[in-house]
């Protein structure tokens, strides 16, 4: 069946590993456009980072931002679905986040000026301390993450090395089993990995058919392009999967087809090939 929503995962994808977005991707990615595709970023990250890539491939309508929690519009930054965190389980989480240091909580909150809040209790991981060196100007310190659940929180994460996080999210699985989502990604833009808690029902791929619904889109409609685990569930699910040549293992077995990698421009070759199935 003929895609008719091409869903493109930026980091590792569409943006070379210096972070750049060539120009043979924005026509690609115009070209599939002016094909009639609708268009759907999909991304871990939050609106604010998201939206220059957006905009630099003059894409409007709907973002998938946050690996899935929230979907906005481009243009308005306004949320139009969403997955929050459960209140009921933040206490428990935040316990057992707190075993790295501070968590920072990604918040819906663009318009104010806040994507993350974090506190001041102990030191944060060297890692996650350059993340917020960088972000100061969106973050907001407070005495006691606990002290408040804040109605509109996104995720719940910690940056540090990968011996670090990987005992943290064993014992989180087990603690939570299926009450929680989590992610332990490849950090793309500063040192070591990313563990991410998140609502059970968010993920690219269930925010995706929320949304493919609403436009009266078919799953078997959907192509999906990706390089990374938050990535697998679309790559199997979505009517032609395309992992990149740079992918983790799991996203290229999940995959349909594999492209070259994000060096050797793997996500132009992936818009081709979705155009010559359209």
């Amino acid at each position: 069946m003929r895609p008719r929503l091409l869903a493109l995962d930026i980091d590792g994808t569409l943006l070379d590993p210096f972070g750049d977005l060539s120009d043979s991707v924005r026509r690609a990615v115009a070209a599939a456009r002016e094909r009639g595709l609708m268009i759907v970023l999909c991304t871990g990250r939050r609106f604010r980072t998201a939206l220059p890539t957006a905009q630099a491939l003059s894409l409007s309508g709907p973002i998938l931002i946050h690996n899935g929690v929230l979907v906005k519009d481009i243009e308005s930054g306004r949320t139009e679905l969403d997955c929050y965190l459960p209140a009921d389980l933040y206490g428990e989480m935040l316990e057992v986040m707190r075993s790295l240091g501070p968590p920072l909580v990604y918040v819906d909150a663009f318009h104010e000026r806040t994507d993350i809040v974090t506190d001041t209790r102990q030191a944060a991981h060297p890692i996650q301390g350059e993340y917020l060196d960088d972000n100061r100007d969106f973050t907001r310190w407070v005495d006691d993450l606990g002290a408040s659940v804040h109605a509109k929180a996104i995720l719940m994460s910690a940056m540090a090395d990968l011996d670090d996080l990987e005992p943290v999210r064993r014992h989180a699985e087990a603690r939570f089993g299926d009450r929680i989502l989590s992610h332990l990604l490849i950090n793309k833009v500063y040192r070591g990995h990313i563990l991410e808690f998140l609502a059970p029902g968010s993920g690219k791929w269930p925010m995706l058919l929320r949304l493919a619904a609403r436009a009266g889109i078919r799953p078997e409609e959907i192509a999906a392009v990706g390089d990374d685990a938050n990535d697998v569930a679309m790559l199997h699910a979505a009517g032609l999967g395309i992992a990149m040549g740079n992918a983790v293992p799991e996203a290229r077995a999940a995959a349909d087809v594999i492209v070259r990698s994000n060096a050797e421009g793997g996500a132009v070759e992936a818009i081709e090939r979705v155009l010559l199935e359209s």
